[in-house]
């Protein structure tokens, strides 16, 4: 029995207590980053921010998403999954220190590194849950997505009284509880220290795949899109009257919503088998629910959850095919450190952008109306991705 043969057929007794840590591990995924916004009003008074400037609590840690995921995957390779899993926690915790610490360098760079941190579980989980659970990938990534939108919202609905109460440093370094959880979880898989088989993905290959960019670029527009609305809805929000509880509120609801697709894919993951019509159906719920808060704003308790529904199954969708559209653990770290760094390379743009198209215009109806188109393109680039299919030419594995 080969090694990667060992590690499918772990004693089950085992596996309860991985997927335990999978699911910690992704709750640090979001959380720390989105809670950032319905306190960015809070943090532009205090440090006298612009609204671009403001933007780059976003912006920061999608960029470094961009240029550490393709990093990870070499770093798997080397060190194994396991412990390139501990690297990434330790990192969303030492950020998150540094972050509260007080000073608006600190507050950037203390960013920064919890967006290193995050990128390399972004990357790695899908490789994970391809190596040692191949035959539930669809379900098990809809949990862990579940539990990463759940933990968000969580995050988001307290930041804003956790800052009332204790100031806004001590509400953001309220979230070192997550990566501290999730390392004390994580520390017995470190015993298996388990190195990928050596043979990668055609990585030349990949980048000239057709399915490849769809399944990137499906990815990439949904963060672009999520993480815009993810910044300004508090401001969006304010700017119609809202007061600023109530937009912390909506926004971890638009969180919550981000959860809740995963729990219609877990009974329903083993009979989709082309994901065309669902892709295209949840970019329609998103484009919906733009236009809603664009031209009925003081319907935002529909619209928003509508939102965070829609791009949470696409998410769902976007990171199971990053599994289900290769053949072996290895092309599926190599499609992920692709679709990562790509699309939010992406994305890493659209808060300051779409900030300074706030701060220029004095309205966020241009903004709005350009996230919709985004989710218009979504939608036609999840058709394509949907189609069932795998990239054709990798090797390796």
């Amino acid at each position: 029995m080969s090694s990667s043969d060992a590690i499918a057929f772990r004693p089950v007794r085992h596996a309860g207590w991985l997927i335990a840590g999978i699911l910690l591990i992704a709750a640090n995924l979001r959380a720390p980053i989105t809670a950032v916004g319905p306190l960015l009003g809070l943090l532009q008074q205090h440090f006298a921010l612009s609204s671009s400037a403001a933007g780059l609590m976003l912006t920061l840690p999608l960029a470094c998403f961009a240029l550490v995921s393709p990093l990870a995957a070499r770093l798997a390779r080397h060190a194994g999954l396991e412990r390139a899993l501990m690297l990434a926690l330790l990192l969303i915790a030492g950020g998150i220190v540094l972050r509260s610490t007080g000073s608006v360098a600190a507050l950037l760079a203390g960013t920064c590194v919890i967006g290193c941190g995050i990128a390399g579980g972004n990357v790695l989980l899908p490789s994970l849950l391809k190596r040692d659970f191949p035959q539930d990938l669809t379900r098990l990534t809809a949990i862990y997505a579940l539990t990463m939108g759940a933990a968000s919202a969580l995050g988001s609905v307290c930041a804003v009284p956790l800052a009332g109460a204790l100031g806004w440093s001590w509400a953001l370094a309220a979230f070192i509880v997550l990566p501290l959880v999730a390392l004390l979880a994580w520390l017995p898989q470190l015993a298996r220290h388990t190195l990928p088989n050596a043979a990668a993905a055609a990585t030349g290959t990949l980048w000239r795949s057709p399915l490849a960019w769809q399944v990137t670029l499906f990815l990439g527009s949904n963060s672009l899109v999520y993480y815009v609305v993810t910044a300004w809805l508090p401001a969006i929000l304010a700017a119609n009257g809202y007061g600023v509880a109530e937009a912390g509120n909506l926004h971890g609801l638009m969180q919550l919503a981000s959860a809740l697709p995963g729990l219609l894919l877990v009974p329903l993951a083993g009979r989709i088998r082309d994901h065309r019509p669902v892709a295209a159906s949840m970019s329609a719920c998103t484009v919906l629910s733009l236009v809603g808060l664009l031209a009925w704003p003081q319907a935002a308790i529909a619209w928003v959850p509508l939102f965070g529904f829609g791009t949470g199954a696409v998410l769902i969708l976007g990171l199971a095919f990053v599994g289900t559209r290769v053949s072996t653990p290895q092309q599926a770290a190599s499609l992920s450190a692709m679709a990562q760094s790509v699309g939010y390379l992406l994305a890493a743009a659209g808060p300051i952008v779409m900030g300074r198209l706030h701060d220029a215009s004095g309205s966020w109806m241009a903004v709005l109306v350009l996230c919709a188109l985004g989710a218009v393109l979504m939608g036609v680039l999840g058709w394509l991705a949907g189609k069932p299919g795998r990239v054709v030419g990798m090797v390796g594995g």
